[in-house]
């Protein structure tokens, strides 16, 4: 599951670990043991703004999980005292954003929906959820669907409606190619047990079985869409942000987390997962690593150095992000693509492919990657690479990130994108139409100063206009390859 960014174009300046321009960060509490307070998605995290690398001096809580205010509009400044009456207005409004069924609730309704004979299994797709006999004179006006069966109750994802707020829970689930790609992947490495964060259509294809026949691979399912309730028991599904690591069922269900990693000693485990791209890197990194933590009470004295195995899905320019929290980690060539999602799509070129790749601290020669769909073994590096990605001689290393051949630039002393050019100014390599000013505050279209460029009342405007420039740069260069050539006098 996983919430685009605006662009799959790396942000200028890739590679530039640690420099900050404007935007908001994470921070650390005054107060770390006091318990931050809680919306709808559980508890908030702390952030400060900041600007030309300087931050502000006030820090505010703010929703984990999502990126508009206009979808959680939680907002409270570090050293603000509440009154009770606010905070019994605010716990009102938490659990009014609860869902309407409890765990419970799901656990027992899915039990009797299994029950029922074919003609009486409905599922009503206005408001995605599944019906009971008692529920029919409530939906008799909603699109429903009828004679559901076990095999469309094990893909639940086909089911139900993908969620498409690209700021909050966007849904962009795996490729049926990825899919298999992965789970297929998973069983040639041996695990036997997968954990599942924000991947619901990988946890999918790892219970399905042929008929008669049982999975030898158990999979447990952590994501933050409620719906998945109704179609899984305890301990195949638990509610979860991965922003804050929240159970939303609270103890019983971190147990069940806690005993799927822990089980055979912690053998035989891998985590796998797929975060929204709009979410910062350093949230989710605190998480994962309490994840790790959980598996690593489960190990012996003898077993401290051991590291639980990652597949962790995200967009290659956060490379240096990922790796900065998790040192081990490394950039597998794959592309992974979406089904629903126009751009993510595995065998296009140049920003039309897709920019996610998967992070590992598997060893990349452990991991063949499919030949059919363009992939080598490359000898000097041992590892699997895109055909396009080319060994480097003077970096002793396949370079490429995004699936084109990179050119070697001497005076950086890397290679770099095919498009970037080496500016005398800023004495790096960036794109040709950089500014040399650098980074600035506001909005990059018109310059104000109150709003940013996503925000911007002029981005149709200045949208159109680039399109125009770039067709007219087509049309123009078109020209010149269509011009014959003149004889010589």
């Amino acid at each position: 599951m996983a919430a685009p960014m605006d662009s799959v174009e790396s942000p200028e300046g890739e590679g530039s670990a640690g420099r900050r321009a404007s935007g908001v960060e994470l921070s650390v509490p005054s107060d770390p043991a006091a318990p931050a307070p809680l919306c709808p998605h559980g508890p908030t995290l702390l952030f400060v703004k900041v600007s030309q690398g300087k931050e502000e001096t006030r820090k505010f809580y703010a929703c984990s999980a999502c990126r508009d205010r206009k979808d959680c509009n939680f907002f409270q400044w570090e050293d603000e005292k509440l009154s009770e009456a606010r905070l019994a207005a605010r716990e009102a409004h938490n659990q009014r954003w609860q869902p309407p069924l409890s765990r419970a609730q799901c656990i027992e309704r899915y039990l009797s929906f299994i029950q029922l004979p074919l003609t009486q299994r409905k599922f009503c797709r206005s408001c995605q959820q599944l019906l009971l006999p008692v529920d029919w004179g409530e939906h008799g006006e909603h699109q429903l669907l009828s004679d559901i069966s076990i095999t469309q109750l094990r893909r639940p994802s086909q089911l139900l409606y993908p969620l498409e707020n690209k700021k909050t829970h966007a849904q962009y689930l795996f490729a049926e190619r990825s899919c298999q790609f992965l789970a297929g992947l998973l069983a040639t490495l041996g695990f036997r047990r997968v954990l599942c964060v924000g991947t619901p259509r990988l946890h999918e294809q790892i219970r399905l079985a042929a008929p008669g026949e049982k999975s030898n691979t158990k999979s447990l399912l952590l994501d933050i869409d409620f719906r998945y309730s109704q179609f899984y028991l305890e301990d195949s599904f638990c509610r979860y942000n991965m922003f804050n690591h929240h159970f939303f069922d609270g103890k019983a269900a971190l147990e069940v987390c806690r005993t799927f990693l822990q089980e055979e000693e912690g053998e035989g485990v891998i985590m796998v997962t797929d975060p929204p791209f709009g979410g910062l890197v350093e949230p989710l990194a605190i998480t994962f690593k309490k994840l790790i933590a959980m598996w690593k009470e489960g190990q012996s004295q003898d077993d401290s150095q051991k590291e639980l195995p990652i597949f962790w899905i995200f967009p290659y320019f956060f490379e240096s992000r990922i790796c900065h929290f998790f040192p081990s980690f490394h950039m597998l060539d794959y592309q992974v693509d979406y089904d629903n999602h126009t751009l993510y799509k595995h065998g296009k070129t140049g920003r039309k492919q897709s920019p996610v790749r998967i992070f590992t601290n598997i060893p990349p020669n452990k991991i063949i990657l499919p030949t059919e769909e363009g992939y080598r073994f490359c000898s000097l590096c041992q590892r699997y690479v895109s055909l396009e990605n080319q060994h480097c001689m003077h970096c002793n290393s396949c370079t490429s990130k995004d699936g084109r051949k990179w050119s070697h630039c001497f005076l950086c002393k890397k290679c770099v994108k095919p498009s970037w050019i080496h500016c005398s100014t800023c004495n790096r390599c960036t794109l040709p139409d950089h500014s040399c000013a650098g980074p600035r505050d506001g909005c990059f279209i018109c310059g104000a100063l109150d709003h940013k460029r996503s925000n911007c009342p002029n981005i149709g405007t200045f949208k159109r206009a680039n399109k125009a420039v770039r067709r007219q740069k087509q049309r123009k260069s078109n020209k010149i390859k269509t011009k014959p050539l003149k004889d010589n006098p």
